[in-house]
């Protein structure tokens, strides 16, 4: 592939080997997504580690494919502007923060859905909600079942890092030209991010159970993005960018 450079090239093979070892996995009873994927801290299956773990970790193929080809389309330039040990920093720095966010607005979720319910029945999801979705039931009661969600659903993907690589693609160079499927013409980087960010508001701020998509994860990592790269052009401005 042209232009593959050395980290996206090892990213590429690390979340297509777990991917693989997913699915295999999954067809001798072990669930990866279980121990790799983020879980909402108050969650029996969380543990530190995997706020980087989660982030090699996807649901489908269709997931896999998207997150990789927008690494392999944009994080290229970024890695032979920055070199290697600054991309690989900022990639990972954007999904761990992207995590961190992800636990914060899920512990928002949990205060608003616990304030007025019993607090037996909290403390009985607490116990023993993870238990029920491992055997694939959940609560009749709509807010114990949403709460149990809440708690034990876990969260797989390399979207919030990818969400980061697209904003610094957009602030290292915000007019170049890019196709979006379906519009027939092209847009500039600057207008396609701006576009995202506030799309990934909007879907977040709906709350809709059925979505399953973590909206605000996506933008933590353009948050933690931008913060990063406003760090490095206080320190060093070189064409907008403090490189390597």
């Amino acid at each position: 592939m042209k232009n593959l450079t050395p980290i996206i090239k090892n990213l590429l093979i690390i979340n297509v080997l777990m991917f693989m070892a997913t699915i295999v996995g999954e067809r001798y009873g072990v669930r990866l997504s279980d121990n790799l994927g983020l879980h909402f801290v108050l969650s029996d299956s969380f543990n530190a580690a995997q706020l980087f773990t989660y982030m090699f970790m996807h649901g489908s193929f269709s997931h896999l494919f998207f997150n990789m080809f927008a690494v392999y389309m944009f994080g290229s330039a970024l890695e032979m502007v920055w070199g290697p040990k600054r991309f690989l920093f900022y990639y990972l720095l954007c999904g761990v923060g992207a995590g961190l966010i992800q636990e914060a607005v899920t512990g928002v979720h949990y205060a608003i859905i616990t304030q007025g319910m019993d607090p037996k029945a909290v403390e009985l999801v607490l116990n023993e909600g993870l238990n029920a979705l491992n055997q694939n039931m959940n609560y009749v009661d709509a807010q114990m079942a949403t709460l149990n969600l809440i708690i034990n659903g876990g969260v797989v993907g390399a979207s919030g890092a990818v969400y980061g690589i697209l904003l610094a693609f957009a602030m290292m160079a915000p007019n170049q030209p890019l196709y979006i499927f379906p519009l027939p013409f092209p847009i500039p980087a600057k207008y396609m991010v701006i576009g995202y960010a506030i799309l990934e508001l909007m879907l977040g701020m709906s709350n809709n159970p059925a979505d399953h998509v973590a909206h605000f994860a996506h933008l933590g990592g353009m948050l933690v993005g931008l913060l990063i790269i406003l760090y490095w052009r206080k320190k060093q401005r070189n064409n907008g960018f403090y490189t390597h």
